[in-house]
């Protein structure tokens, strides 16, 4: 907030959703919803920046290895 840095954050019922800009509800507790739910961030990234690549879908394939 120093900084005046957005954040975004995944938020489970035990987090206090009012300290994060942009708060996402999600099980932060599964690897396997946090990979579902970063994987829609990087496809909505790669979507708006026109970047159609197979580069930026192989980085993300290493994230969730």
């Amino acid at each position: 907030r120093r900084l005046n840095i957005p954040t975004v954050a995944i938020v489970d019922t035990n987090a206090d959703p009012e300290i994060i800009d942009y708060p996402i509800a999600g099980n932060d507790d599964a690897i396997r919803a946090i990979r579902v739910i970063l994987q829609k961030l990087v496809d909505a990234i790669v979507s708006a920046s026109g970047d159609s690549s197979v580069t930026a879908q192989a980085e993300m394939a290493g994230v969730s290895a």
